[in-house]
């Protein structure tokens, strides 16, 4: 059993093993894909192959649509060449239910697979032939929140102020420098409006796109590489919906591998690229899934919401980026993965099974995050919140990892928790010293800068850019120091770019400072004042 398109026209070979084959003609999807796209797709990651391919998938199969989606790459080329091409751009969806359920789909709703890179010259004409073509109606992105940035301001990293000298017909770097160029394309050449949609899990997502992209317009524009009616056609012909993804496509899984190869199944290399991209021919994924999008198309749209995406104005996307980011599910992954990672656990799952820090999550989501939660009306929150305390984080067949949750901690606090703190102090009859829970993430995001876990053992903290500038604040400071640690800890605890508030201000300085000074006392302390206060 391999994943190839003429392996899956052996429908009966599939079916015994219970896998879900396309019921559409794959061929014809190709034929009339090429002849007039209407999707484009950039970032060929797991969640892409996981949930928005299936997306597509569902439409085909139900005979809303013909077509399929056009996929490119901007980074990790080696995705393309070791992932799509060997396997005709077929993956397989292996979706691992709570109650150890499995169920397989095999995905074929890709259409084309290409790197993005004018290095790559054929490559590079097709994607500039499919922006030519009035037919295209949205390109979307799953590229991870740093693929959006220039830089820091005005001071622009180097391989964009590269791309700045380029000019659109150069050698590009930067994904948002590429997909500036192909929409100049179109605007050279037919005009015809598009959606640009960030699915990317970051807050005001297509914010961030239609920024990068205006700001490497307008460089182009200073530069003469681009006419000034080119900032024309992007402001009026050119929309930028905002949108809020929730689905956890973790890396392939050695569990997920054999029970494959029981049934098998051939095609189970788990790939690490040269960009550290752990991937595989299948994803495995939880069933929870919700995508929520702005529904500002000017050249129209496939049918998305037949497939169960919600379509709505960008208020309510907001609203419910905010309920899933501040109160529902971010915060408590964020809890869960700092004291895993103090507390030697390497799946988030087996966490729920410890009462404290069960309870722990329940606290801050129902006690502490519900007051101020933003209710989106079309998501009840605390229907979804149950689904993610009781379904979803429990879940033992997904192999999350409190270490992999635990990265860019310092980029996720201050929205996570620090817009609760900013709604109790702006409601008069709440009072933010009621927050007991949150500050004492704060506290173990301090002690977790230590990289040395409860039992007093050395661990390599996740990749975050502020990891050593953090840690630089607190050396000296060992398991078992002594107190005082106001003068350590204030630059940090002041900090409203990692907080969302200036703690000292906020009411919360002292809490955590006291919180901290528990948790460093020696080993097993981390256990020890977790029992203390999550009461």
């Amino acid at each position: 059993m391999t994943l190839s398109k003429e392996s899956i026209k052996d429908r009966s070979l599939w079916e015994a093993k219970k896998y879900f084959v396309p019921a559409f003609d794959h061929e014809k999807m190709i034929s009339a894909t090429k002849k007039a796209p209407v999707w484009v797709h950039f970032g060929a990651g797991n969640i892409f192959r996981g949930f928005s391919a299936v997306l597509m998938q569902t439409l085909l199969d139900k005979g809303e649509t013909e077509k399929g989606i056009i996929v490119g790459e901007g980074f990790d080329y080696d995705i393309i060449d070791k992932i799509y091409t060997p396997y005709d751009n077929i993956s397989l969806l292996v979706t691992l239910n709570a109650d150890g359920s499995i169920s397989k789909k095999i995905v074929a709703s890709i259409a084309e697979a290409w790197k993005c890179d004018s290095s790559f010259k054929k490559e590079w004409d097709s994607f500039k032939e499919v922006f030519a073509n009035p037919s295209l109606q949205m390109v979307t992105f799953t590229i991870t929140e740093k693929g959006y940035a220039l830089g820091q301001g005005n001071n622009f990293f180097p391989f964009v102020a590269a791309d700045f000298e380029a000019g659109p017909e150069g050698k590009l770097n930067s994904m948002m420098s590429k997909i500036t160029a192909l929409v100049y394309h179109r605007f050279k050449t037919c005009k015809a409006p598009v959606a640009l949609v960030s699915t990317d899990n970051c807050s005001h997502n297509g914010e961030k796109l239609q920024n990068a992209v205006l700001a490497v317009a307008k460089k182009w524009i200073e530069k003469k590489f681009c006419e000034k009616e080119f900032i024309t056609y992007l402001e009026k012909n050119v929309s930028f919906p905002w949108s809020m993804i929730d689905k956890i496509t973790p890396r392939p899984d050695a569990s997920v591998k054999a029970m494959l190869e029981k049934d098998g199944f051939d095609d189970t290399e788990v790939v690490v690229t040269g960009k550290n991209t752990y991937i595989a021919p299948f994803v495995n994924a939880e069933k929870p899934e919700y995508l929520v999008i702005e529904d500002n198309f000017p050249n129209g749209r496939p049918p998305l919401e037949k497939a169960g995406v919600y379509f709505t104005d960008r208020d309510t996307v907001n609203k419910v980026e905010k309920m899933k980011v501040c109160t529902c599910l971010n915060p408590l992954h964020t809890c869960l993965a700092v004291y895993g990672c103090l507390l030697g656990y390497t799946l988030i799952a087996d966490e729920m099974k410890d009462p404290v820090l069960n309870k722990m999550v329940n606290i801050i989501g129902y006690k502490e995050g519900m007051p101020v939660v933003v209710n989106p009306k079309i998501l009840d929150p605390k229907k979804f919140i149950k689904e993610v305390l009781e379904e979803r984080i429990p879940n033992p067949f997904m192999p999350d990892t409190p270490q992999r949750i635990a990265t860019d901690t310092s980029q996720k606090l201050s929205i996570r928790f620090g817009e609760t703190i900013k709604a109790y102090l702006a409601d008069k009859k709440l009072n933010v010293k009621d927050l007991k829970l949150i500050p004492l993430v704060f506290a173990g995001w301090l002690r977790y800068l230590l990289a040395v876990d409860d039992e007093g053992k050395p661990f390599t903290p996740s990749s975050d850019p502020r990891l050593e500038s953090s840690q630089k604040y607190l050396e000296g400071i060992k398991l078992s120091s002594k107190g005082p640690f106001d003068k350590a800890l204030k630059p940090l605890l002041s900090d409203e770019t990692l907080f969302g508030v200036d703690l000292y201000k906020a009411g919360l300085a002292d809490t955590v400072t006291g919180y901290f000074a528990e948790l460093v006392a020696g080993p097993g302390a981390v256990r020890k004042t977790l029992e203390k206060y999550v009461k």
